[in-house]
């Protein structure tokens, strides 16, 4: 690139410069920078070159140019040659000192250039400065600036030409007479001091070693002599505070003799500025450096400052320091330094002065006195040597200290002192032990600070300091080891250190290593008579309990099995620590366990570091532990057997082979027990760990121990019964004999002996408290029989474990019950696994069983929550295998109640499912692990009932047999709900598949129910739900195989006929209904070839039975089979034609109404059947009003339930979906349109109600409530002031000039009728009454009353039909999107609608009542376990949320309402979702498209309502937002929003009580002035509000005189004299703070303008009260000019009463004079 070129682009660069757009000038600056990295000097002559040129260049311009020329030199200066660097150099000086003026960024930028230059240049830059610095002239100021800024830059070249600087500058000091030159030269003098003290540090690298610091002495003592007497006294506050900048380092370099003479009068003046400045940070290091200069001369004169310095000193170190202000930071170790400085010189002074301030109770003190020591500490060791038991007496008031911060300081102090030796010293193991403690505070979510002041810190930070200094301190410093080992142990054991474990386990295994290492084979505990060392006992059951973890237990109270989330990652990993430990001191433990340990605890840390706590299976850990069974394996699971898995605690019982080692393990297991009582999972593995131990042990011992537990256990805690069952059931593995008595000595004790059995035990106690113990005593009783050796089992196991079960089988306590079917269950499976079951005879049998089949009845139906079906039909499964069999009637009732309760379980939804399937099933739960778990535990009940039919049908393998079992299924294969059909049909074809198998054919037998089981499963064919259809094939599969065995086929024999049917399967499959119904013809084509002709009539009976089903498509099917079989075989049935005919006239019969014999007889009602939407669609079009041959053919197609249910979906949609009405103008001048029904929807509307009406509707009805009643809902709605369609009003125009009557058609009216007849036909005539007496219906009819008319409806169905809210309110939801707004607030009003409190809910038989309670919204059962309601309220919740953007201000104000409603409803769950809550009410109230305010009104009104409900620091986090947001309220020109804005304030104010109030302050101040003016609110509630908030605003104002103030006079129901109480508040107000002078004048003049004359009145009179009652001080805040001129105006007022206080006030404005 030329030269030429390069000097042109730079020309066009810096052209560009004087671009207007600042972005692009910054852009030109760039582009220079980056061309002076390859041209540096072609960039800087151009620009040197353009300035030069252009004189006239605006200085902002010059700026950049200049900036860019800095940057190029600073990063080539050693590319420069002289002459360029000359030409810059002269270019800067003249720009920096071209005008007088100072314009800071040009000048600046210049000096900058300069300055850069300089340091390669020096000397030339020294040369071009001193010709401006020239004696007896002032210089410019920014070559002084420039000359401090060089020396600093280039302190090797500046020092030597210092001492002509100065020499030259001293004169000049005298003639500045401007601060600002005078801050220059101060700013000259503290740089040139610096650069001095760092070249004499640095002589050894100096260019000119012999410099001295006496060469600069004179001139800088001339300096300070003038900086100090002339311009600290009389110079302003920045002048005052460069001087004192200055003056630290010029201290260093005064003559020793002058530094001590000035002393005693530097210090006092230095230390006043910490009163005059908030930014004290220059004061502190200006201090700080005197400070070090004094002790260098050794200065006697700091002895006589020392306790003003120390005072000055300390009340800097307790300002509270923010990490965001920088200065205070830096403040704080200035601070730090001067004490440094302190320490060295007076120790004893020192802490004289610090230690006293340990023992005040003011945070602030006592954190700032913590954090010096810990400083001089560290900083000043020596001099602490012989301080260190003075200052550890002094720590034991901050040792008690709860304050978090105070915790932390004293947590840093302690680290300190443990690596300077403090703690070896007596006293020292209080801090090792308050460290402990600190590690076991619980771990707590870090505590968000809620503004600039907040003091708030979590306990969590103060646990993880001390978890790491514990740490740090154990292994980095050597002494401690001696200070710890084996100090440390005593704090394993007991409970309250549980949460440290893991710390101290680690800080163990570290000292015991390095101990190991000193002396390998001594001992590591040596005990020596100290006996608060825990045992080795003590510390393997601590240990064990620690790293196993809790795992997965029964919850009773849930029925589920659930995944506990303590695991042995918990705590840090306190598994791992624990083990680690138990390694490092198993030669202590006991010397055999060496060996065993070495190799299995490398095993057990290796398979935890294979898994995280997320993949972890918690029962394969407590495998390797102690050597658990699956739970499938019932509950012997909890026993011992897998030989395979690694047996850490049974081995090494084993390896111990001690018995008295043994006893002793158990003596302290059992110890131990009490401590975990607060955490009843780990208790529970204890319980584990001492059946195991007692399994080792001798008899005498175990009987001794087992009577102990039984006496100690706490059987009011469910959770422990569990552990004592698995306790007793590992210890009867190897103690049967002892486990048996020491369980009845327990029941036949003193204690227990008011009862011959445990059923009456405990007649001075509760029943639920016996029922506890019954249950822990069946449960144990289960256990020991499931680990009896079979060989004992069978002799005891009736005498001894069925008979004391037997005693409590009436109980109806849930809990019990369900430990009798566990206990029964494992009893039972451990009698059938034994090689003697085939011949045992149980004479319980049938009592057992009956009992099994009385529990299962008595669990809710349509419910899977407890295992206690699946138990106890899996007792049965084990009973019925035992001699001896059962009686046919109890076999009947047993396969009864087993289906009713199975069947009728209603699953998840699944895809595919229809919509009457998935609006009728419920959700389980929103957790997916829940659901997870649902799903297993059904699938097991289902395969346990598959189990036991079986079994069942093994005793009576005949055709009769199957028969009686396929009957008891039929019900349910009949059922109109698919997930019952589908399971009903899968057993029967798991019953026949297992019949066809096991079935011993001797003889030939006829199969004479051949016919009536197909058609039982032939029409199931065509089921809704594909898996029916299919499992109903393979029912005809197996049937027709049935046959050909009966009648002397092989079993293996292959039909092809029969194999046919499974190619169909396919076709069944097919979404095609015409595929489907072709595929049913083909099957009974296959049928019919292979069915004997005496089964035909029996078949096609059944098939005629099945032209009902209540599924359309099984109808359909059945009407092609009977047509393909009367085709096929029709030949055979003509003397049972009578007989057939007969049957379809009784079906034609069943009802007496004329027109539906004549629909049956013409095929009408078929029509309907399979045409339904034809039939419908003409049927409304019938012409309106409907006359009664209508109503009539509308009632008759409710006769049949599914036909009914179609129907009224087909209304439904009807009404939904159709333009609902139209917009038309009936005059021309008319202003708005008028609203008109359309005649479709109409239509429908009165169609449903008709349909409705019919009694026979009420199944569907109950079917499609949710929809029927939302969709009417929201016709009612959208019908409010719609009129009827016009031709409608011409009939009825034409009928009243014709004189006949006509009934007249409301369209509104119509859909509220239909509404009334919907709900009277769901069963909620109480709803209809209760709107009735309310009014609430009429209310519906009106536009002004629709809103409450909604809401009276919304608690009278809360109130009144609590179970159809879950399913209504969830369609609601969807409707909340509708394009009518009229819909979306009628959806809201009614979602926004609490339920009742206070209302105990109607009186409902049975399972009705039952659903009544398991549905109903009510905060009694939101706090149990009701997933339904839960899933509902977290919905409502969310989907009221989704609205709060909603275009309509009415459905936003709704939305809050109801959100509010909560704390009606459910306050119990407010603070669940107490962040949302606040999140929506904070939006309302910035809700800004709502003219009028409503919304926000709402919005503080239910901030109002969870003010008390929401979590404390959700809502410390958003107070400020909420008391800035709804400020602008208190002035409204609306009473409401006043009054409620106000008494929200007084909530919040109420509410930050405590570590915000700090933040709140602001805004309580604030708020004080329009508080106090608004008592004199022409609106009585506004004045309420006031008095509210201004007492709940007095505590925050930290001033009890103001409080109490507030207290006496704002009472409420007393006269105010407002005057008086006025008066009073500003005299407290100016004494306590009288830096709001400024701020409350201002805020009072904003109300002289007040609309309310009162209002406007008291302003002045507050004015005049605070100038009353200030004092001469405080005169600087008042802005008198505009306070005259604002009292002024006033005079002007019309109102009489506002002139007077004008007057008044102005008066009081004479101490101005």
């Amino acid at each position: 690139m030329s030269e030429t070129y390069a000097k042109r682009l730079s020309a066009i660069l810096l052209d560009a410069v004087t671009d207007k757009d600042p972005q692009m000038q910054e852009q030109v600056c760039g582009a220079l920078c980056d061309f002076g990295e390859s041209k540096p000097a072609e960039v800087l002559s151009a620009c040197e070159e353009h300035l030069r040129l252009h004189e006239k260049l605006a200085h902002p311009y010059r700026t950049i140019i200049l900036r860019a020329m800095e940057i190029v030199v600073s990063n080539h200066i050693s590319e420069l040659d002289k002459d360029t660097a000359r030409a810059i150099i002269l270019l800067a000086s003249n720009e920096m000192t071209k005008v007088k003026e100072l314009v800071s960024d040009w000048q600046q930028a210049a000096s900058s250039v300069l300055v850069a230059v300089g340091r390669r240049f020096i000397s030339s830059v020294m040369e071009e400065l001193l010709s401006k610095f020239q004696p007896g002239l002032l210089p410019h100021p920014c070559t002084v600036h420039t000359l401090a800024s060089l020396s600093v830059s280039n302190v090797f070249g500046v020092v030597p030409f210092l001492t002509s600087i100065l020499s030259t500058m001293l004169p000049m000091l005298g003639a500045a007479k401007h601060d600002s030159m005078k801050v220059v030269f101060c700013c000259a003098l503290q740089r040139f001091s610096e650069s001095i003290l760092e070249y004499l540090a640095n002589l050894d690298q100096a260019p000119d070693p012999t410099v001295r610091k006496d060469a600069f002495a004179s001139d800088i003592f001339g300096a300070y002599d003038i900086l100090f007497h002339q311009w600290l006294q009389s110079g302003g506050a920045k002048l005052r505070l460069a001087v004192v900048e200055a003056l630290g380092p010029m201290s260093h370099l005064l003559p020793s003799e002058k530094l001590e003479e000035q002393l005693p009068k530097l210090l006092p003046r230095v230390l006043a500025f910490y009163k005059k400045h908030t930014e004290t940070v220059h004061v502190s290091k200006s201090l700080g450096q005197i400070l070090e200069a004094a002790v260098s001369v050794g200065s006697r004169t700091l002895d006589i400052h020392l306790n003003s310095l120390l005072a000055a000193l300390h009340a800097q170190i307790c300002v509270p320091v923010e990490s965001s202000s920088p200065l205070v930071m830096s403040n704080q170790k200035e601070v730090l330094r001067c004490f440094t400085v302190l320490a060295c010189c007076s120790p004893d002074r020192l802490l004289a002065f610090l230690l006293p301030k340990l023992d005040t109770s003011n945070e602030r003190t006592r954190v700032g006195t913590l954090q010096v020591l810990r400083h001089v500490i560290n900083a000043a060791a020596a001099q602490m040597e012989v301080k260190k038991p003075v200052i550890l007496s002094s720590m034991k008031l901050p040792l008690l200290d709860t304050n978090n911060k105070v915790k932390r300081a004293v947590v840093q102090v302690v680290s300190a002192m443990a690596h300077h030796g403090y703690l070896e010293q007596p006293g020292g193991k209080a801090m090792v032990e308050y460290i402990v403690q600190q590690c076991a505070l619980p771990p707590e979510a870090e505590i968000q600070k809620l503004g600039a002041d907040s003091e708030a810190l979590a306990a969590d930070s103060v646990r993880a300091i001390s978890v790491s200094t514990l740490y740090l301190v154990s292994t980095t410093v050597d002494r401690m080891g001696e200070v710890l080992w084996p100090y440390l142990l005593e704090f394993l054991v007991p409970i309250r250190f549980t949460r440290a474990l893991s710390p101290l386990c680690r800080s163990l295994v570290h000292l015991a290593q390095k101990r190991q290492e000193a002396g390998a084979h001594a001992p590591l505990i040596q005990y020596n008579g100290n006996v608060h060392l825990p045992s080795p006992y003590a510390i393997t059951t601590r240990l064990l309990v620690e790293h196993c973890g809790p795992g997965r237990w029964w919850r009773p109270q849930l029925c589920l099995l659930q995944a506990v989330s303590s695991h042995p990652y918990v705590g840090d990993g306190r598994g791992a620590a624990s083990l680690r430990l138990l390694n490092v001191l198993h030669q202590d433990i006991h010397p055999a366990l060496g060996q065993r340990w070495v190799t299995a605890i490398p095993l057990l840390l290796e398979h935890l570091d294979e898994y995280s706590e997320e993949t972890l299976s918690q029962k394969e850990w407590e495998e390797k532990l102690l050597v658990v069974r699956e739970e499938e394996k019932t509950r012997v699971s909890l026993l011992w057997e897998q030989e395979e898995k690694t047996r850490f605690l049974r081995d090494s019982l084993a390896v111990v082979s001690d018995n008295t080692w043994v006893c002793h393990l158990t003596l302290e297991m059992c110890k131990q027990l009490p401590n975990y009582n607060g955490t009843p999972l780990e208790k529970n593995f204890l319980y584990k760990c001492v059946g195991t131990t007692l399994g080792a042990a001798s008899s005498k011992v175990v009987r001794k121990h087992l009577r102990e537990l039984l006496e100690t256990a706490r059987y009011q805690e469910e959770r422990e019964h569990e552990g004592l069952a698995c306790c007793f059931g590992i210890c009867a593995i190897s103690h049967l004999d002892d486990t048996l008595a020491q369980l009845d000595d327990f029941v036949k004790s003193d204690v227990l002996r008011k009862s011959a059995g445990i059923f009456n035990l405990f007649k001075n106690r509760s029943e639920s408290e016996a029922n506890k113990v019954r249950s822990a005593l069946i449960l144990c009783y289960g256990h020991v029989a499931a680990g009896a050796p079979r060989e004992l089992l069978l002799a005891r196991v009736e005498a001894d474990l069925f008979w004391n079960m037997s005693e409590c089988f009436s109980t109806k306590d849930p809990a019990l019950r369900l430990s009798l079917v566990q206990s029964v269950c494992m009893a039972t499976q451990a009698i059938c696994s034994s090689a003697h079951s085939s011949s045992f005879h149980l004479s319980r049998k049938a009592e057992l069983v009956a009992q099994m089949v009385e529990f299962i009845r008595a669990e809710p139906p349509d419910s899977l929550k407890t295992p206690i079906w699946k138990k106890a039909m899996l007792a049965c499964t084990y009973l019925v295998t035992l001699e001896p069999a059962l009686e046919e009637q109890v076999q009947a009732d047993l396969i009864h109640s087993c289906l009713h309760r199975v069947m009728a379980v209603l699953p998840e939804p699944e895809e595919g499912d229809s919509p009457q399937e998935v609006s009728a099933a419920p959700t389980v739960g929103g957790d997916p692990q829940e659901l997870l778990l649902f799903q297993s535990l059904y699938l097991d009940t289902v395969q346990v009932l598959k189990d036991l039919l079986t079994s069942l049908l093994l005793w009576n393998m005949t055709p009769l047999g199957l028969q009686v079992m396929l009957e008891h299924l039929s019900p349910w294969i009949k059922s109109p709900r698919g997930h019952e059909r589908v399971r009903a049909v899968g057993l029967s074809a798991c019953l026949l598949q297992f019949f066809l198998q096991h079935l011993q054919i001797s003889a030939l037998v006829p199969f004479h129910n051949l016919g009536l089981l197909i058609g039982l499963f032939s029409p199931r064919c065509a089921d809704l739900w594909p898996a029916t259809r299919r499992e109903a094939v393979s029912c005809i599969h197996s049937l027709l195989y049935l046959q050909l065995t009966c009648v002397g086929f092989s079993r293996d024999y292959q039909d092809d006929v029969a194999e046919q049917l499974l190619s169909l399967k396919d076709g069944l499959v097919h979404p095609d209904p015409a595929i489907l119904f072709h595929t049913c013809h083909s099957i009974a084509q296959l049928i019919a070839k292979r069915l004997p002709p005496d089964q035909l009539i029996n078949l096609l009976l059944t098939l005629f039975e099945s032209l009902g089903d209540p599924d359309k498509n099984c109808s359909r099917a059945a009407s092609v089979m009977i047509n393909c079989l009367l085709k096929e075989r029709g030949n055979m049935l003509q003397e049972k034609v009578p007989e057939i005919v007969s049957v379809l006239r009784s079906k034609l019969q069943e009802t007496q109404e004329e027109h539906i014999l004549q629909a049956a007889q013409h095929s009408v009602f078929a029509l309907a059947t399979h045409h339904c939407a034809s039939v419908v669609s003409n049927l409304l079009g019938s012409p309106l009003p409907f006359d009664s041959h209508t109503c009539t053919l509308w009632r008759a197609l409710a006769l049949e339930p599914g036909l009914a249910a179609q129907v009224l979906g087909l209304l439904l949609e009807k009404i939904s979906k159709d333009v609902l009405f139209e917009e038309s103008q009936a005059f021309l001048l008319s202003s708005t349109p008028d609203r008109v029904a359309t005649l479709l929807p109409l239509a429908a509307t009165c169609a449903l109600h008709e349909v409705a009406s019919a009694p026979a509707s009420g199944p569907a009805v109950l079917e499609l409530y949710p929809q029927l009643f939302v969709a009417l809902l929201l016709r009612v709605s959208c019908t409010v002031g719609v009129q009827p369609p016009r031709q409608l009003q011409a009939k009825e125009r034409r009928s009243a000039s014709s004189g006949l009557a006509s009934r007249s058609l409301e369209p509104c009216s119509s859909a509220v009728d239909a509404l009334q007849a919907v709900l009277v036909r769901g069963g909620n005539e109480d709803v209809v009454q209760c709107m009735e007496l309310d009014g609430g219906w009429q209310l519906l009819r009106t536009s002004a009353g629709h809103e409450e008319g909604v809401t009276r409806l919304a608690s009278a169905m809360a109130k009144f039909a609590g179970p159809r809210l879950p399913l209504v309110m969830k369609l609601l939801f969807t409707t909340q999107s509708s394009m009518y707004e009229v819909q979306r607030v009628t959806s809201t009003a009614f979602l926004a609608e609490p339920c009742p409190l206070s209302d105990q809910g109607p009186v409902l038989p049975g399972a009705l009542g039952r659903v009544w309670w398991s549905a109903r919204l009510c905060p009694q059962l939101l706090s149990s376990n009701v997933v339904n309601d839960l899933m509902l309220l977290e919905s409502l919740l969310y989907n009221l949320m989704a609205r709060q953007k909603d275009t309509s201000a009415r459905v936003r104000r709704l939305v809050l309402h109801g959100l509010a409603n909560i704390t009606l409803g459910s306050p119990d769950k407010v603070q669940t979702h107490s962040p949302q809550l606040l999140t929506a009410m904070i939006g309302g109230l910035d809700d800004g498209d709502d003219p009028h305010s409503l919304v926000a009104l709402e919005a503080m009104v239910g901030l109002a309502r969870l003010m008390d409900l929401v979590d404390a620091w959700d809502l410390h986090a958003v107070l400020l937002h909420i008391a800035v947001r709804i400020r602008p309220f208190f002035d409204s020109e609306r009473m409401e929003l006043r009054s409620v804005s106000i008494g929200l304030f007084g909530h919040l104010n109420k509410a930050c009580r405590g570590d915000c109030k700090d933040v709140f302050l602001e805004q309580v101040v604030g708020g004080l002035v329009p508080l106090l003016l608004h008592l004199r609110d022409p609106h009585a509630p506004v004045v309420t509000a006031c008095r509210f908030a201004l007492r709940m605003c007095g505590p925050n104002l930290e001033c009890e005189e103001l409080a109490a103030v507030f207290q006496r006079h704002l009472q409420e129901g007393h006269d105010l004299h407002f005057g008086e109480f006025l008066n009073t508040t500003c005299k407290h107000l100016m004494r306590h703070f009288p830096d709001l002078l400024g701020r409350l004048l201002s805020t009072s003049l904003f109300y002289y303008k007040s609309s309310w004359e009162d209002v406007r009145a008291a302003a002045p009179m507050l004015t005049g009260f605070l100038v009353l009652h200030m004092e001469a001080e405080q005169r600087p805040q008042v802005d008198l000019e505009q306070l005259l001129t604002a009292l002024q105006l006033l005079l002007k007022d019309p109102a009489l009463k506002v002139r007077l206080k004008a007057v008044k006030t102005l008066g009081r404005l004479v101490k101005f004079a």
